[in-house]
């Protein structure tokens, strides 16, 4: 979102920029090129007179063909308009002959018939210039010039008819360079692109200042939500005082909104874990006067009281799991770290051993020599005794249960699978929810939340849970958890 909305703003600097920068730099370009034409169509007009003067006095140049004035080219006058003219050639011709060599330009005479009298330097050509001559012809002189750019045109047309009053008795065609304006015309548009790349950098630096300071609110924000997301309940936003007002104003709200979720949460846990904790001492009363009720009893009730007595232990054991999953849920344990997670395993899964082999199961465990995870004491072996006591209860005599500890990338996966009936795929999603049983095991003895503390344990660990199908049948319950020591992961 940073991204975009710092792109946003430079748009619409360089968009601000645009708009200012170029009018100028048109402006610019059409003041120097009206500066142009008016220099020229004075130049022009100063020769319409002198070929009005030359024509009225019967005194036109001669070779028409401007090669006579080549001959006065060598004069030894001093350039300049209204120099006096060299003994002997044509006032006019020599006149023209020096301002061409002077201003690089191209200069034309014509008598009111269209004929050439005097042509001084080149570029004399082109259509429009045959266009000008022809305005010239009917009294028009040149209103305005093309716009000159540093990319052309690379001469300006300008013809001035001769004559007085409404009478033509001639025309002047001027062809000059616009070398001197499309340099100026460049330099100006230099600068100018200089000063707007410059305020552009320099936009572009406040540009990313000021986004940063619009989202700062957004980005602690997004983490504090993401580290609730990851179970930290205590995260909150810092409301560092930075940014608009209106987002500090959303932080503070909710700070307050989760506050009041971790409240809830709190009061919900403590009052699970009390309940479950003050319970079991009622509970244990109740089953020692059940059993001292036994001597009382005559035989046909012996099987309700066995059955009475099943219940409160499977209560004391819900209790138990209760008790467990509000422990873990208020993050009730020893910090994160390095754990030998083999050492852990071994003695359980010995033990485990001799309990399916009780109920004629084969259990093969798979463990490396040493591999050490990042996570909470006693987790990993907790995870597994849920694991098997669900692959034991389940798995029908005769049947198999594996245990694997490996590596995988930058985890440790432990896989227990097992070949017994399984779970269909809609009831492997829903089976870590808390008290959730299968309806065809709704007769096993069990309180329902083993795989749910197994997920609560495998999440504050920072690991995953997952159930999976195992070939041809079967169910598989991998948990995943980061590696610890490097050094030590590896052997």
């Amino acid at each position: 979102m940073r991204r975009r909305l710092y792109l946003t703003y430079l748009v619409l600097i360089g968009a601000l920029l645009l708009a200012l920068a170029v009018p100028l730099g048109l402006a610019y370009a059409q003041k120097r090129t009206n500066e142009l034409l008016l220099d020229r169509r004075a130049d022009a007009t100063r020769f319409a007179e002198l070929t009005d003067q030359a024509v009225r006095e019967g005194e036109p140049a001669e070779g028409g063909d401007g090669d006579g004035g080549a001959g006065a080219g060598g004069g030894a006058d001093p350039p300049g308009l209204g120099a006096s003219a060299a003994a002997g050639t044509s006032d006019l011709a020599a006149e023209a002959l020096r301002y061409a060599t002077l201003y690089g330009a191209g200069l034309q005479v014509r008598d009111g018939a269209g004929s050439v009298l005097v042509t001084a330097g080149g570029h004399l050509g082109g259509r429009r210039a045959a266009a000008e001559v022809r305005r010239a012809l009917a009294g028009r002189t040149t209103a305005r010039l093309p716009l000159v750019t540093p990319f052309g045109p690379r001469h300006a047309v300008v013809a001035e008819p001769a004559g007085r009053d409404a009478q033509v008795i001639g025309t002047v065609l001027l062809v000059a360079p616009t070398r001197a304006a499309r340099r100026d015309i460049a330099l100006v548009w230099l600068a100018l692109g200089a000063g707007a790349a410059a305020a552009f950098a320099g936009a572009a630096f406040a540009a990313r200042a000021l986004a940063r300071w619009t989202l700062r609110p957004v980005a602690e924000l997004d983490a504090a939500t993401e580290a609730l997301a990851a179970g930290q309940l205590h995260a909150r936003a810092p409301v560092s005082g930075r940014g608009p007002s209106e987002l500090r104003r959303l932080e503070q709200r909710f700070n307050a909104m989760a506050d009041v979720v971790a409240a809830a949460l709190d009061r919900q846990r403590a009052f699970v874990a009390d309940a479950s904790h003050e319970l079991r001492t009622p509970l244990a009363v109740l089953s020692l006067r059940l059993e001292n009720l036994q001597p009382e009893l005559r035989s046909p009730d012996s099987e309700e009281y066995a059955r009475a007595l099943e219940e409160i232990d499977r209560l004391g054991a819900l209790l138990d799991d209760l008790l467990a999953l509000a422990r873990i849920e208020s993050a009730a344990q020893v910090a994160a770290g390095p754990v030998d997670v083999v050492g852990e395993l071994r003695p359980r899964l010995e033990a485990w051993a001799e309990v399916a082999a009780a109920g004629g199961v084969e259990l093969a465990a798979g463990l490396p020599e040493r591999l050490t995870v990042f996570c909470i004491l006693d987790t990993v072996g907790r995870i597994a005794d849920i694991a098997l006591d669900n692959a034991v209860k389940f798995v029908p005599r005769g049947g198999h249960v594996g245990v694997t500890l490996s590596r995988a990338g930058g985890e440790a996966v432990l896989r227990v699978a097992d070949d017994g009936p399984g779970l269909a795929p809609d009831e492997r999603a829903a089976a870590r929810g808390r008290f959730w049983r299968s309806p065809r095991h709704s007769n096993t003895e069990g309180s329902g939340l083993g795989l749910a503390i197994a997920d609560e344990l495998a999440r504050a660990a920072g690991g995953t849970l997952a159930l999976l199908p195992a070939e041809p049948h079967g169910l598989v319950v991998e948990l995943r958890l980061p590696l610890g020591d490097s050094a030590d992961g590896g052997r």
